[in-house]
């Protein structure tokens, strides 16, 4: 299907739509807003919305005009009346400016119906279109911010949302007969992974992170070397939520950029979370970003969320799909067809291709991929991380053995991805009676588990069915979310313990602070289970760091290292060299090229080498700011 301009959408939906049934189209963002007086007629007869959907290969929106809106209060009585009571509705909000309803509820399959013949019944019966939203069992304070801005800002945001339609659907200025991309972070190295991807006609940024190891000019993206002006950007893309790929999109709303982001739902929630836990971070301990809270809700004001497999036109000349990566909640590959059939991109943002308790593996089957650009972090010659179940053998191993000293097991772990991975094993440890001392949640892990279970559809599918039968299993008693008030009593008790602690390669948060307290005890264990970056101090204690100056009552003193020190390889969210490989030989339709990225440099290059050798890929490991022209 060829790039549609909006005046031949506009003609080609006159042409094939039911006579006299819509009044207006619109668009908002890539999405196709058709406007009816008859919103019953369309919910009857469902197939002629299908129809232009497939015509025009878009994703189709139908309201009802204003004045077929029930009066908000009326037809929440109706709603109130129609649904069923064991739903247990906790919410119900209007949006006149979308024409919608939200309904918030803990049994979305009540509400939803048999065959969706609920809802259906609601647009019938009230013209409000319903929009549904879950009420997770953990209260999560950022998707209940992100939701109140959305809803209160509603009408700044339609206006936002069609500005983009229109710049999406306009004549393109230039012919698409090349394409080229730039790394200006993220490449043979990891942190700050951002990619400029241009056509003569569409300037989009993939990705945008800091470097949270690095305190000096390679902390952040080069923008410097693309020449470009942010306010010149088109899209951003954001694979997913952790801060080496997120963490400067802030930046861009401050300083000039108005236009679209896209990512999933979870991410845009999880990157709003460690957005602002950042800006706060670096206020406290003086290292502050370049850009505030504020503009990290100029940000949320601008997400476009797309599904996954949800295709959408994103500029004149580029269609996006995003397909799940496998390494966080909501991670994403980005698929981006440009031009007409000219070029496919598949970018995996970070992948984990195997087993894990928490999400699906990435996928690898793609309409078209001519080049891909690869994540390299464990693509060394020998960084082969052992099975899934001989890592969790020996996690337990450890626990047991520092319990039977009354020892404490301190885990550094991100808070997200990381610390629901060890949750999940933890809790199948506790409810076959293999662990039976508490496990304390500290940092920012609570708020992030709160978000996993807004969104279950995009866990693995086993814990998918338990939460929605009603078993959740992050809410068990095992687990202790921490007061910051409560940490002295836990690190000073004689207790043996387990502890979950932020920031995951140490370099900051309260990892830090129970590091400090316990290093100098024998009888506990430090137990590393995820990357740790070059510079990080979690880097330096894996390489046996033994003394370490800290601050304490005023004076600088010598902390001595001597709780065990155990690095559990296996737990990570990012592919070993062993699925990497088995990525790039069952990734279909084979790509001609491949760009390997987010890695230390021997190890892309190695890897890039080791691709051309197995595979014959035209394979590389770029350095950052090197132009590739693609086509």
């Amino acid at each position: 299907m060829s790039f549609l301009e909006f005046k031949e959408i506009k003609q080609l939906v006159k042409e094939n739509a039911p006579e006299d049934k819509i009044v207006k189209i619109d668009v908002e963002g890539p999405k196709i807003v058709l406007y009816t007086d008859d919103l019953p007629f369309f919910v009857e007869n469902n197939d002629e919305v299908r129809k232009l959907a497939t015509l025009l290969k878009k994703r189709i929106i139908l309201r009802s005009t204003s004045s077929e809106l029930m009066e908000p209060e009326k037809a929440k009585k109706v709603i109130t009346e129609i649904i069923p009571e064991e739903a247990n509705i906790t919410n119900i909000l209007f949006d006149p400016n979308f024409s919608e309803v939200y309904i918030e509820a803990e049994k979305l399959g009540l509400v939803i119906g048999k065959q969706g013949i609920t809802l259906d019944d609601i647009s019938k019966k009230t013209g409000w279109i319903p929009k549904l939203l879950r009420k997770s069992p953990i209260e999560s304070d950022t998707t209940r911010s992100v939701r109140k801005t959305l809803y209160e800002d509603s009408e700044n945001r339609q206006k936002i949302l069609q500005r983009v339609g229109k710049n999406i659907y306009r004549k393109p200025d230039a012919e698409c007969d090349w394409v080229r991309i730039t790394p200006l972070g993220g490449a043979r190295e990891v942190g700050r992974s951002c990619f400029l991807l241009q056509t003569p006609e569409s300037n989009v940024l993939i990705d945008c992170g800091i470097n949270t190891a690095a305190s000096n000019s390679a902390r952040f993206p080069d923008f410097r070397a693309s020449k470009l002006a942010i306010d010149s950007l088109d899209a951003v893309i954001i694979s997913h939520a952790h801060l080496d790929h997120c963490g400067f999109v802030p930046y861009l709303y401050k300083y000039g950029y108005d236009g679209p982001l896209y990512c999933t739902e979870p991410t845009r929630d999880l990157m709003t979370l460690l957005q602002i836990d950042a800006v706060e971070i670096g206020e406290k301990e003086e290292n502050q970003l370049p850009f505030t809270s504020k503009d990290v809700g100029r940000m949320v004001r601008h997400v476009i969320p797309l599904e996954y497999n949800e295709v959408a036109d994103i500029t004149p000349d580029m269609r996006l799909t995003l397909y799940n990566a496998g390494h966080i909640l909501g991670s994403s590959i980005v698929h981006l067809h440009i031009g007409e059939g000219l070029h496919n991109l598949v970018y995996s943002g970070d992948v984990k291709f195997g087993d894990t308790r928490l999400l699906e593996a990435a996928n690898y089957e793609f309409p078209r991929v001519e080049t891909l650009i690869l994540e390299g972090t464990y693509g060394g010659r020998y960084d082969i991380q052992p099975r899934r179940k001989d890592a969790e053998n020996e996690l337990l191993h450890v626990i047991h053995e520092t319990s039977k000293r009354n020892g404490k097991v301190l885990v550094p772990v991100f808070s997200v991805g990381r610390s629901q991975e060890v949750m999940m094993v933890l809790e199948s440890y506790a409810r076959y009676g293999e662990i039976d001392i508490p496990v304390y949640l500290d940092g920012m892990i609570w708020e992030a588990t709160a978000i996993h279970t807004s969104y279950p559809e995009y866990l693995k599918k086993h814990i998918k069915h338990r939460i929605f039968k009603g078993y959740n299993p992050f809410l068990v008693d095992t687990f202790e979310k921490v007061d910051p008030k409560k940490r002295k009593d836990i690190m000073e008790s004689k207790e043996p313990c387990i502890i979950l602690a932020t920031a995951g390669m140490m370099t900051g948060g309260p990892s830090v602070e129970y590091f400090k307290n316990l290093a100098e005890d024998s009888n506990n264990t430090l137990a590393f289970v995820g990357y740790q970056a070059e510079g990080s101090l979690g880097r330096r204690l894996q390489n046996g760091l033994a003394e370490l100056p800290i601050e304490r009552e005023g004076r600088t003193v010598a902390l001595n290292v001597r709780m065990d020190v155990k690095t559990i390889d296996g737990f990570s969210g990012h592919a070993d060299r062993r699925q990497l490989l088995g990525y790039a030989k069952k990734i279909h339709p084979k790509p001609k090229r491949v760009l390997v990225v987010h890695g230390e440099e021997k190890k892309t290059m190695n890897l890039a080498m080791t691709l051309n050798e197995m595979f014959g890929f035209d394979s590389s490991s770029p350095q950052n700011l090197d132009t590739i022209r693609l086509v």
